[in-house]
This record gives C-alpha cells, structure tokens and sequence, in this order.
C-alpha cells in the first residue's frame, strides 16, 4: 500500500514540498527563538549593567549603604559583595538569590560605608559611618569603577515570590578597603514569556501551515497533472484501436505538458508516416516480386510441357530481375533498420571512375577527394546514378568528381529529357518510375534512386536533382570530405 501511494508523481511531490517547508519553517522558528531570547536577553543585560553601574557610581562616591538608591528598588535585586566574598548590603526585600557567588542573601551587618567590616570592634565602625570621632569632616574614600561588567544568570526571591535574573556585576575598588562587586538583577519573566508565547504560537500554526501546504500542492499537482492523464488515456486507446490517425489532447497552457502533447503527436505522425511507408512498401515489394516469379513460372512450366518453346533468353532475364530487386529490397531493410554506414576511408574520385569503368558513351573527370563511410554503398549509389543515366541518355554521359569546400561533389549529367521540375522529388521515392520508364525491360523497380537518396542521407549528404547543361538530368551527390 505504501509503495502504491509514494509511486503517484502527486503524493511524491506533495511529500516534498511538505518535508521542505517543514525543515524550512523549523529553521525559521528555531531563529526567531534564539533571536527573540538573544534580544530580551541582551535588553535584561542592559537594564540590569544600567542599575548595577549606578550603585557602583555610589559606591564609588563614598555614600553609605543605607543611603544608596539602588537599594530601594523593588523589582531589582541588588547585592554588594566585598573581595572576601561576604554581603556587606543588599536589597530591602531580597530574601534569597543565586548566581551572585555569594552564600548569603543579606548582610550580617547593613550599616557602614563601603569598606565597613561586620567583625570590626564599634569604635572602627562609628568611625566608617562616620557618627564621630575627629574625621567626620574629612571626605569619604574614593573608589575606582571598573569598565568591565560581567553577566550571570540566577534566582531571586523577593518578598516570597521567586523568579529568574540576569545579573549584572560591576567592580568597585578602594585602595585602603579593598575590592567590592555590585550585584544588579534585571527580571527575565518578559524573556520566558515571550519565548513561550512564540513557541506555542508555533507548535499550534506549524501543523496548520504543513496542512495547508501538503493540500494546496496536492490540488495544484492533481490540477497540473491532469493533461498528462489525458494523454495517457489517449495513448492507452491509440495502442488499443492501432489507429495512429488519433492525436492526443494539447492543453492550451504552453507549458512543458502542452510542449510534451506537441512532441507525442509529431511522433505519432512520424510513425504513422513510417507505418504507412512500410505497408506500401511491403504492398509494391509484393507486386513486384510476383510479375518476375509468375513470368519464370510460367516459362519453366511451358518448359516442363513442350522443351521446345522455353525461352531461356527471358527465364535468365527475370532471374536476374528478380535478383537484382530482391538485393535492392534487403538493402533497404537493412537501410531502414539503421545500419551503420562506418567509417572507412576511400578516394571518391577513384571510385567514380573504377564503376564506370567499361561503359560506353560515359566520361569521367574526376579529382582525388577523400570521403569516409562504407564503399561498397556509395559504390550502389554510384551504379544506380550511371545506371539511371545511361539509361535516359541520348548518346553521353558524363561524370564529375570534385571538391567544394567542406563537400565532395559527384555530378552525373545526361543528355536526355530530363526530369520534369514537378517530379524531381517524386522520383526519389521507392517503387516510383515515371510513364516513360515503366517497362520491363526499360525501367527497373523504381527503387534505384530511392536506394541512393537513403544512402546519401546516411552518410550526413545529400542527392539532388536539376537541369544538366546538355538539357538531360543532373544528379548531384554531395557528401562530407573526410579530414
């Protein structure tokens, strides 16, 4: 069941689409997550390094603890840790807290100016408080503020309700007291808020979007897809009915399935035309085979009869006919099955005057001009041209081989009446013969020029014909000179 729903082109794509709009909204969510929380986080920074320098501004002023403002906030903790690590002030309401590096919440000792210590005697601490003694009018020691803020992230607990900070840690230092950290909490419930907030939003909208997307690409595929249905169908009937007269449906969408239906129905064309050809030709094949093979039956059979009348003369003349048509007609099967024509190497001009070698009336002019292909089927086409000429010819014929630029050229002339202009493409078809030639002893099957055409074809060239100069044919085969 699986492998029949994954193996629809639709459910495969909608899968797809589906699966990359899943990573790609996981992607975006897990950025807008982080970003989110790297900027709330980054703002709880900010407000909490803010208050933390403005105690530490105090501090480093001399205030005393219970003066400084940053004490009194409610929603900030505030935390003063001396270098010993011990609370020397914090908070009114601070209960308890984590990630200060302090034990303690509160101070044992919340009065004294920064430097007071909780286990010095009362007159050391009167003197840091400055109640008395002869230095109360003397100016509190200044500290130095470090540049430097650090960040941690804890717990508070204030007036009994407990809740996530990010602390920010300021340095003070006194160079008769020593070194002091101002602790300062900005609240992170805006941050886990949002943050939650965000990541419901997502799980409840991710699945609807997924839903949405898997149905909108399963109905546009289906809507996209359904011509190439069409065309099934109707590919499913041609083959059925073998009627290749029938075309498929071209969609008016000029998209690759209408370019699709356009190719499908071209070939269609192509082989009916091929169909076509192929069942004339088996239709003319047998024509032609049956008037040889019932003339030499009929001989040999009034041979058998009465010796005396055999005519052997016209038996020997129809076995070769017969002959000479059946090489013609396995030469076009072997032609029309695609046979290569190979690539061997041959002087065109040698060749041209090797076949007309020993017959009358025919001149040859011809240079040395390379070709590759097979020699023994441009040697046919060869015997079908001078043939064919010979045999419309008044009296000469004439043969020219020659280079012209990237082609070898043969041109065969006769001084006959020529091909009509109208017929000049109609004569290259097979088992085509002009009125003139149709006799038997005059004409040949009509297979010789079709013979020829193929064969040039082929061999990348071409078989043309025109008006030679004498008034008779020309027929010009042009194939490419071998490099």
């Amino acid at each position: 069941m699986t492998r029949r729903w994954f193996g629809s082109v639709r459910s495969r794509a909608t899968l797809a689409a589906t699966l990359v709009v899943a990573v790609a909204l996981l992607a975006a969510g897990a950025a807008v997550l982080l970003s989110l929380r790297s900027d709330l986080t980054g703002q709880a920074e900010s407000e909490a390094a803010s208050a933390a320098r403005a105690v530490a501004v105090e501090l480093s002023d001399g205030r005393p603890y219970d003066k400084l403002t940053g004490l009194d906030e409610d929603d900030r903790p505030v935390q003063i840790v001396d270098e010993r690590g011990r609370v020397v002030a914090a908070s009114e309401d601070l209960e308890r807290v984590t990630g200060t590096g302090a034990d303690t919440a509160r101070p044992g000792d919340p009065g004294g100016r920064a430097g007071g210590d909780a286990d010095d005697d009362a007159d050391d601490s009167d003197d840091v408080n400055g109640s008395d003694g002869p230095d109360d009018d003397d100016p509190a020691p200044r500290g130095e503020v470090d540049s430097d803020t650090d960040f941690s992230t804890g717990t508070a607990t204030i007036d009994g309700t407990t809740a996530d900070y990010r602390f920010a840690a300021v340095e003070v230092e006194f160079e008769d007291r020593g070194k002091f950290t101002v602790y300062a909490g900005a609240p992170l419930a805006a941050e886990r808020s949002a943050v939650g907030t965000a990541t419901t939003a997502m799980l409840i909208g991710f699945p609807l979007l997924l839903a949405v997307v898997a149905g909108a690409t399963w109905l546009v595929t289906r809507r996209a897809l359904s011509p190439v249905e069409g065309i099934r169908r109707e590919m499913a009937a041609i083959t059925a009915s073998e009627d290749l007269a029938r075309r498929v449906p071209v969609p008016a969408t000029h998209d690759e399935v209408a370019r699709l239906a356009l190719t499908t129905n071209e070939t269609l064309a192509a082989l009916e035309s091929s169909v076509e050809r192929q069942r004339r030709f088996v239709a003319d094949a047998s024509h032609e085979l049956r008037s040889p093979i019932a003339s030499l039956r009929t001989q040999l059979e009034v041979g058998a009869a009465h010796p005396e009348l055999l005519d052997l003369d016209g038996a020997v003349t129809d076995t070769v006919r017969l002959q000479t048509l059946a090489a013609d007609l396995l030469l076009l099967a072997r032609l029309d099955a695609g046979e290569r024509p190979g690539d061997a190497r041959f002087d065109l001009g040698a060749l041209a005057r090797e076949h007309a070698e020993g017959r009358a009336g025919v001149t040859v002019t011809a240079d040395e001009v390379p070709v590759a292909g097979s020699r023994a089927q441009v040697g046919r086409v060869l015997t079908n041209l001078l043939d064919n000429a010979r045999r419309h010819a008044r009296s000469a014929v004439t043969v020219g081989v020659r280079a012209e630029g990237e082609w070898a050229v043969v041109a065969v002339a006769d001084d006959g009446d020529g091909v009509p202009e109208a017929d000049r493409e109609r004569i290259f078809e097979r088992f085509v013969r002009l009125d003139e030639a149709r006799s038997r002893d005059d004409g040949g099957a009509g297979l010789g020029l079709a013979i020829a055409r193929d064969v040039a074809v082929r061999h990348g060239g071409t078989l043309t014909v025109g008006r030679a100069p004498a008034g008779g044919a020309l027929f010009e085969l042009r194939l490419p000179r071998a490099q």
